[in-house]
This record gives structure tokens, sequence and C-alpha cells, in this order.
């Protein structure tokens, strides 16, 4: 029977039919077509047997056999595991279902009351630690620039807004989310860039990592695998999830930069955080073109837009109607 997500405390998905599990790989999968029967949602073929479309109220999701991206309204969301073709049909495992794909499709609601108030902006790097460093272009110094940006665009927007770092100093990585907790921060946002050595004129784009539930798949680059044991930043998986994907959605449908996917990671920053947390980052400064852009202060004026705009849509997602 597909299971609740218990490490979301205040997050109770839609009734569902009971769904029944297969053994596959090692993992236990469940038939797509019947998880989203069971859900209410529509499920039809694109292309037999290969790509399966599954429509909800929150909108669209496409999962390809063999494929561990699914696209929900057109953005890229990791799964832990891939999808797999048996018997004619598409299954997908039962963890991703409940902590990939339910958290997008059905929100996780605050309790009651509840609003999301004060965000905490952690720009990346700092001090003796510069970060990514392009030329004389240092990470540490367009992180900050972004959240003074978007902390102007967050205040104007009704928000209380706190910065782990307000000038170029380090800060040891847990008193980061440390700060947020102190500040009863309810989000959480790491602002980072990326960049590349080996492919610079040909890898650009954004990717929002949230926490990697534990014993599951983490997709960063340096390859971190499974069985990681539970951390206090899981109790907010399912919010974890919905902040990435709102993020990565007005990233890359406002800026129209490349879709890399929420992804998952294990980062100490994500780890400790006590309220639902992300880590964005925002583009390549390795990048010929998008590096100029993060360089800009009228680009990054326009990321920070999208960042705002992406936690005033999760905050109207999340917050119960009265």
């Amino acid at each position: 029977m597909l299971g609740l997500l218990v490490c979301a405390q205040s997050w109770t998905p839609v009734a569902s039919r009971s769904v029944e599990t297969v053994r596959l790989n090692g993992n236990e999968y469940v038939s797509v077509a019947q998880w989203a029967t069971g859900k209410g949602m529509n499920p039809r073929w694109v292309r037999r047997e290969e790509t399966l479309q599954v429509t909800a109220e929150a909108g669209t999701l496409i999962l390809k056999a063999d494929a561990r991206e699914a696209q929900i309204n057109g953005v890229s969301v990791w799964l832990s595991h891939p999808v797999v073709r048996s018997g004619g049909m598409l299954f997908v495992t039962r963890a991703d279902c409940q902590q990939a794909l339910e958290p997008i499709l059905f929100a996780p609601k605050l309790p009651g009351g509840k609003r999301i108030k004060t965000i905490c902006l952690d720009p990346g790097h700092g001090g003796k630690d510069p970060g990514n460093q392009v030329g004389p272009n240092l990470e540490k110094k367009y992180t900050l620039a972004l959240a003074q940006e978007l902390r102007s665009q967050l205040t104007r927007a009704g928000f209380n807004v706190v910065l782990t770092r307000s000038r170029d100093r380090f800060i040891d990585l847990p008193l980061r989310p440390d700060i947020a907790r102190q500040n009863q921060a309810d989000l959480f946002l790491c602002l980072h860039f990326n960049s590349s050595e080996s492919s610079r004129s040909s890898v650009q784009g954004s990717e929002v990592y949230c926490l990697t539930p534990a014993g599951a798949n983490s997709t960063n680059s340096r390859g971190e695998g499974g069985g990681g044991d539970w951390v206090s930043g899981n109790r907010n998986n399912a919010q974890n999830l919905l902040l990435a994907y709102c993020l990565q959605k007005s990233l890359t449908q406002r800026l129209a930069v490349e879709d890399r996917g929420v992804r998952r990671a294990r980062f100490a920053v994500l780890r400790d955080a006590a309220m639902p947390a992300a880590l964005v980052e925002a583009g390549f400064m390795s990048h010929p073109v998008e590096g100029r852009k993060i360089f800009s202060a009228v680009y990054r004026e326009q990321m920070a837009k999208a960042i705002c705009e992406a936690v005033q849509s999760y905050k109207r997602m999340v917050e119960r109607q009265s």
C-alpha cells in the first residue's frame, strides 16, 4: 500500500485507493497509472510504453522510461531512481512518489494560522572563502550583491528579511542555518553561483537543491549516494521540495535560462536547517555569456525578482485560506 510521507509533519496527502507495490531492481515500485488514478489524476500515453503524461489539478507530470528526470509543468525534477518499464507499463519508486512528485502536485499546507513572514538569505562563501573564481570575479562578491538586491525586493513585498552576512566575512557552515533559527526565519535560502572548469562554453543554467531524504540518492555532482541517516532538515522534506521547485520554475521561466533541474544534496547548510530550505545555484560564472550577465547589476535585479516571485508563489501555495 502507498504509504504516507511521515517526515513532513504538517502535510497530509490526499486520500487514495490502495496501490500495489512490486520489487524491481531491488527497490519498491508502483505502477504510475495506478498511483495516478488512485490520487484522482488522469494518466495517458504520449508515446506508448515510453512516455506517460499525468494530468492533475496542479498541472502536468511527464515521466519517461529509463529516465531519472521528471517534468512537472515544464520544470525538470530529478528522481532518486529511474522510471522502469515492465509488462507494457511504467513504474516509479514509491519513495519518489512520496518525496519528489506528491509534494509538488499536492502542495503541503502549513498548520492553521501560520504564515510565511521572515526570510533568511545566506550569501554563499565570504572572507577567506572566495567560492568560485573567474578572472578577477569572485563568487562571494556576487552572492552578497544578489542577497542585498533580493533583500530590498522581499522587503518591498512585505517580508521581514535577515542575512547571514552583510559584508565580506567568513561564516562557518553550521552557523548559517543557526542564524536563521535564531531569527525565527520561516524560510532559509542559500545563494550561490556555479562554475565549470572543463566545459566553460557549454555548461550553463540554474539548478536548485533541497535536502536529500534519509536513505535516498543525491543528485549533486560530487556523486553523493544513498544511505544517509535522517537529519533535522528532513522534517521539512515536502516543504523543501516544493520551495526548490518554485524557485527553479521561476528562475527558468522568468530568465529563460537552461533548466538543470530540482536536485538533491546533503549540504551542511541544508542538513541543519530548522525551517524549509533550498540552495540556489543561479547560473554559471564560467560561461562566457551567462557569466557576464551574473556580473551585471541589471541582470541580478531580474534574478532577484524571479526569486522574490518564487517565494510569493510558495507562500500562496502553503498558507491555508481563511
